[in-house]
C-alpha cells in the first residue's frame, strides 16, 4: 500500500490496483461561502495533480473536501463517490458519474470494498461521513475521517484494520468550540480498531490561513504526543508523520511482524 498526503485533508491511496483520491484539495486558495475575509487558506504552489485516478471519494460537501477548483481541474469522467453534499459538488461541476454513500452502504469497486460510517458533525445536526476500504486482493483495510468523530456504535462490530487515517489534534474555535476532535478520537480509534499503523490527517502541512477567524484557530496535540501517550499505554501502534506529497510505502507485512 503506498499513502500520499497533499496537505490538510487530502490523500491518494494506492492498493489493490487502484488509485483512490480522497477530499481533494490540490490547487487554488481554500474559501468557506464566497468569503475569503472570513477564512481562507493558501498553497506556496499548487500540488501536482496525481494522474490515472480510478475514484474520488469525497467525505464530505465543505471546500475542504470537495473543493471546487480542484474538483474543476480533474477528468469529469472519473467517477465519485461522495456524502449526499459532496455529490451534489461532484454533480453540480459535471461529473458523470456521481454514487451518493449514506450511512451504512457497503460498494464495491473491482476489488476494493467500501464501507460508509457516520462522520463528522456539520452544522446543528448534519453528520458526513467516514469510511472503511477493504482492498480484497489482499485483505488489508484502511479506515479514514477526517475530523475526529468516530462512529464507535457501528465501528465496533466490524473487526480490526491495517491503517487509520485520523487528526491526532485538537482544533478548537475561541478555545472552546471544537472544529477537530483529534486528541479525543485518535485513542478511540486505536481501541475500537486497534489498527496497526496510524496517520495523522487535518494538519497544515505546507499550508498557510488568514482571515477574520483564523487567529482565533487554536491547535494543541498532534502525531508526537499521541505517540508518547500510546508508549505509556502499551499499545503497540505505529504512528507515521506524513510529509507533504512525499509517498509513503508500507509493507503492512513486514510491520505485522
Amino acid at each position: 500500500m503506498k499513502l500520499t498526503w497533499f496537505d490538510a485533508n487530502t490523500w491518494l491511496i494506492e492498493a489493490g490496483n487502484k488509485r483512490i483520491l480522497i477530499d481533494p484539495w490540490l490547487v487554488g486558495d481554500l474559501i468557506f461561502g464566497n468569503m475569503p475575509w472570513l477564512v481562507r487558506g493558501s498553497r506556496p504552489q499548487a500540488a501536482t495533480i496525481p494522474p490515472d485516478i480510478d475514484l474520488i471519494l469525497l467525505s464530505q460537501g465543505l471546500a475542504d473536501h470537495a473543493h471546487p477548483p480542484t474538483l474543476q481541474q480533474l477528468d469529469k469522467s472519473i467517477p465519485v463517490w461522495a456524502s449526499p453534499d459532496g455529490a451534489k459538488v461532484a454533480e453540480g461541476l459535471g461529473y458523470q458519474s456521481v454514487t451518493v454513500l449514506n450511512h451504512g452502504d457497503t460498494l464495491r469497486l473491482d476489488d476494493v470494498k467500501i464501507q460508509t460510517f457516520v462522520g463528522a458533525v456539520v452544522g446543528a445536526t448534519k453528520r458526513e461521513n467516514a469510511y472503511v476500504l477493504t482492498f480484497l486482493t489482499d485483505g488489508t483495510r484502511l479506515y479514514y475521517e477526517p475530523h475526529g468523530y468516530p462512529d464507535a456504535e457501528h465501528l465496533s462490530d466490524i473487526g480490526s484494520v491495517d491503517v487509520a487515517i485520523t487528526p491526532m489534534a485538537d482544533q478548537t474555535l475561541l478555545g472552546i468550540a471544537p472544529v477537530i476532535r483529534g486528541g479525543v478520537a485518535a485513542p478511540q480509534i486505536a481501541d475500537l480498531l486497534k489498527p496497526r499503523v496510524m496517520l495523522p490527517t487535518a494538519e497544515a502541512g505546507r499550508v498557510t490561513y488568514d482571515g477574520l477567524i483564523s487567529p482565533s484557530l487554536t491547535t494543541k496535540g498532534g502525531a508526537a504526543r499521541m505517540r508518547s501517550r500510546f508508549a505509556d499505554e502499551g499499545k503497540d501502534i505505529r504512528i507515521i508523520q506524513p510529509v507533504s506529497e512525499e509517498v509513503i510505502e508500507l509493507d503492512l507485512q513486514a510491520v505485522a511482524g
